[in-house]
């Protein structure tokens, strides 16, 4: 397999893609013909950026004709509930019904082929490969990679392909582009809202979508079990101020039993660590979540005084300097012992 990529160093990559990286990927989907099989996949448990970035793109190639398409992602095929009106859900199928022997894979918002599970074997079995995503840590598994660490979203990355490919951008794409994007950047918070990404909510918007609706769906609205969780797992935060290096760090863990406790999905834990990172005494803020007897998804977020895409990527995981994961195993103080240990 010919690689075609960004600039790749150890631990990620380092350079934006080039036209050369932007032409190879036009040319693998312009050269598509009507018998070709197109699997589009993102990240396991997937969130905003992750769906939003893969159905827009979808919707994209539908509108581009074509036909023998589907989207999935590895695990248990559920939407999140704040993501069950997102246009392009009809193209999704479970990882059992995924095609085995695709011509074209194009793969979303994954920091690693770790995240893709069960699916990582369509990359190899593909004629072409091609990873589109933001994170700095993304080692560049695919044929071809169009990874842009300076980008605020993957979805940053799926419009500008779909723009080379002059797709016209319609109220459908638009909205799931513009959930991509208000997730990844926090609601238009977060250190990576540049001008540009400003820029590309007002071209979003003109297309008609309502971002006041949009914002109630994807973040205003809750089941009163996921409110009486947090309760319960944010009395167990731990502030410890000398640790980071004296930046401090606060965490807290989820463990199956709370989520049963409550008769809850895994999906409302993932905006808890917004609720832990805002304490004023730490830069470094982690959530814990139990995904299994002894294994932990482990959620990381840096206020900018820690570079926690390097303790995420020392651990096995990836992500960002500011936002960051891995998978753990053990205990939860193990776990978390790990962390510190990284955190020096």
């Amino acid at each position: 397999m010919t690689e075609v990529s960004a600039t790749v160093v150890a631990g990620g990559t380092s350079a934006r893609p080039g036209e050369a990286d932007w032409d190879t990927a036009v040319a693998a989907v312009r050269g598509l013909r009507p018998t070709d099989k197109v699997l589009l996949i993102c990240h396991v448990n997937p969130d905003g950026d992750a769906l939003g970035s893969m159905l827009a793109f979808g919707l994209g190639l539908r509108r581009l004709g074509v036909t023998n398409l589907q989207a999935t992602f590895p695990g248990p095929p559920n939407v999140p509930e704040p993501f069950q009106a997102l246009p392009g859900l009809d193209l999704l199928v479970p990882e059992a019904a995924a095609e085995p022997e695709p011509d074209l894979v194009l793969c979303f918002d994954a920091a690693s082929s770790s995240r893709l599970g069960g699916l990582v074997d369509r990359l190899a079995k593909a004629s072409t490969s091609v990873v589109l995503d933001h994170h700095a840590s993304n080692p560049g598994f695919g044929s071809v990679n169009i990874v842009d660490p300076d980008a605020a979203a993957t979805a940053v990355v799926a419009d500008e392909l779909l723009r080379r490919l002059d797709v016209p951008l319609d109220a459908e794409i638009a909205e799931c582009l513009y959930v991509a994007l208000a997730t990844d950047t926090g609601s238009f918070r977060f250190a990576m809202t540049t001008p540009s990404v400003h820029e590309l909510a007002a071209r979003l918007l003109e297309t008609g979508i309502s971002p006041g609706d949009i914002s109630r769906r994807v973040f205003d609205t809750r089941p009163f079990g996921a409110v009486r969780l947090y309760g319960d797992v944010l009395c167990r935060a731990r502030l410890e101020p000398a640790a980071a290096g004296g930046r401090g760090l606060v965490w807290t863990y989820a463990t199956l039993d709370d989520l049963d406790r409550h008769r809850q999905q895994p999906y409302v834990l993932e905006p808890l660590i917004d609720s832990v990172r805002c304490a004023a005494e730490a830069d470094v803020s982690l959530v814990v979540k139990q995904v299994g007897a002894a294994e932990w998804a482990v959620s990381m977020r840096s206020k900018g005084g820690v570079d926690v895409s390097r303790v995420a990527v020392a651990l096995g995981g990836g992500g960002h300097k500011l936002a960051a994961g891995f998978t753990g195993r053990g205990t939860v103080d193990e776990v978390v012992d790990a962390i510190r240990a990284q955190l020096g």
